[in-house]
């Protein structure tokens, strides 16, 4: 469901909603919220404090029904840790858990004074914005493939305001811009490869195209592609039924003949390993490596529906990789359409492949100002950063900062790994110009590696997200990352520009 976010200026025990949303610190201590509707209905929650029914304990909740004295239907209180070491990562989770809570209650919709704790270092707007986000993706579900649920005939959270002034409001249009590019990710990496495949893509890019102004999208099929001398992209998706589209997306927000900012995602819509075939248990799993190409796109759709004053580009190389009597082949030497030959080690290390011919064809058409890729790229960085973290490398240290700052402030983090020649060696290879795979060691890295030797120049930064794209286990969904980063990596851009013409 796609909730509605608005701001709320009223005391929080006069609010008329289905539920009103406060916190009590680990300690016992209440916020002023808290403070209020606890005068207001004659010691109510301090009773549940004392008595032990609520603890404050971080993400816990409890629920008042019909307390006398308040306005509110019901009190969602929520537990939000210890007072002296509150911060920007708690408050995001404590959000996110209250609007779970609150989607469990038979409510439509619900005022939240959490937007009024203290976060240190962060204003209301940022406040606004991160429980607005968290609430949104609290409250997503996938259900394409579902059959039609019957309505049970109990209401169901559809809005949310938030306790702020007016000073809040650039925080809540940023929230509704970056959620719905949030979900657009999430909907097309959720689906099924047998509905999701190259085509669907490129569908689902040129029917946003059509719907925006200062939008278009074209679509590169495989002749074309060939013509062009996309060896490499080509190469993978020879074994399946479904042929490879080049995908590209382009908004025109700033000054005509601007260079624009290019984001390639990685979009492999089912990865079978090919030849290399992978291991059948957690095959299921990739369909998810498209989730570059996914975060992309939602990036893309989340800077239009702002309106960001600058030139932006999406490219999504959309491949299938399948074993087939006409699939590449481990010691095939492919021509890349850089013109450098690539000797395949290994058929499962086809996403930096299809990113090559990529970047390539992104860096000679567009001259971009700046390049990020962001890839399901290798298991081994997942072993090096875990769930949590998305790995970054970019020989350029101003791009590769602006990154990682933007990835603290929406907490969708980054953790920049080395890109130094030291590892370059380690892709040599006897037959070509390149292997396309470097060993067992800093495999991660040697991703990075090689994909550098593709990118013609240009200021150029590659996110592996194969850690952060989808949640673990059969029932894992995609997390829409890395949308957050990206699109406040390209309002602080549009930010700093303006400044400079100050």
């Amino acid at each position: 469901m796609t909730l509605q976010f608005s701001l709320a200026s009223a005391a929080p025990e006069t609010v008329d909603t289905p539920c009103v949303v406060v916190g009590v610190y680990e300690n016992g201590v209440l916020t002023s919220a808290a403070a209020r509707v606890d005068g207001a209905a004659d010691g109510a929650i301090k009773r549940l404090v004392e008595s032990g029914d609520v603890t404050g304990k971080a993400a816990t909740s409890a629920v008042l029904f019909a307390p006398a004295g308040i306005a509110a239907k019901r009190v969602l209180v929520v537990g939000l840790g210890p007072q002296k070491c509150f911060d920007a990562a708690r408050f995001q989770k404590i959000s996110l858990e209250a609007a779970r809570a609150i989607g469990r209650l038979p409510v439509d919709g619900a005022v939240s004074y959490l937007t009024e704790v203290d976060v240190p270092g962060q204003d209301a707007a940022w406040r606004v914005r991160a429980a607005a986000l968290a609430s949104d993706y609290a409250a997503y579900r996938y259900t394409a493939t579902f059959k039609p649920r019957e309505k049970n005939g109990q209401p169901e959270l559809a809005a949310i305001a938030f306790a702020a002034g007016e000073e809040a409001w650039p925080g809540l249009d940023q929230a509704a811009a970056i959620a719905e590019g949030v979900r657009f990710a999430r909907d097309l990496a959720n689906l099924p490869p047998n509905l999701c495949n190259p085509a669907y893509i490129a569908t689902q890019a040129q029917a946003f195209a059509e719907a925006n102004a200062r939008t278009r999208c074209r679509v590169l099929d495989h002749v074309e592609m060939e013509t062009l001398g996309f060896g490499a992209l080509l190469a993978v998706g020879r074994g399946s039924a479904n042929k490879p589209k080049l995908v590209v997306l382009e908004y025109q927000g700033g000054a005509e003949g601007e260079k624009p900012y290019a984001l390639v995602g990685k979009g492999i819509t089912f990865d079978t390993g090919g030849i290399s075939l992978k291991p059948g248990a957690g095959m299921e799993e990739m369909k998810f490596d498209m989730g570059g190409g996914a975060g992309m796109l939602g990036t893309f759709v989340a800077a239009v529906k702002l309106g960001l004053p600058l030139n932006l580009v999406c490219v999504v190389p959309a491949v299938e990789n399948m074993p087939d009597g006409d699939s590449y082949r481990p010691s095939d030497v492919l021509t890349s359409l850089a013109g450098l030959t690539i000797e395949v080690l290994n058929t499962d290390a086809e996403g930096r492949l299809i990113l090559a011919d990529a970047l390539t064809w992104t860096a000679r058409t567009f001259q971009p100002q700046a390049m990020v890729d962001a890839a399901t790229l290798t298991g081994a960085c997942v072993v090096a950063l875990g769930k949590h973290a998305s790995g970054l490398m970019s020989r350029h240290d101003d791009l590769a900062a602006e990154l990682l700052a933007a990835g603290e402030a929406t907490l969708d983090r980054a953790w920049r790994l080395p890109l130094w020649d030291d590892y370059q060696v380690q892709l040599d290879s006897g037959f070509a110009d390149v292997a396309n795979i470097g060993g067992k060691s800093g495999g991660a890295i040697t991703a990075g590696c090689f994909l550098s030797r593709f990118v013609e120049g240009a200021r150029w930064a590659h996110l592996d997200i194969a850690g952060t794209a989808w949640d673990e286990g059969r029932k894992g969904l995609a997390t829409g990352r890395p949308v957050p980063l990206l699109t406040q990596w390209l309002i602080d851009r549009a930010a700093a520009a303006a400044g400079n013409r100050e």
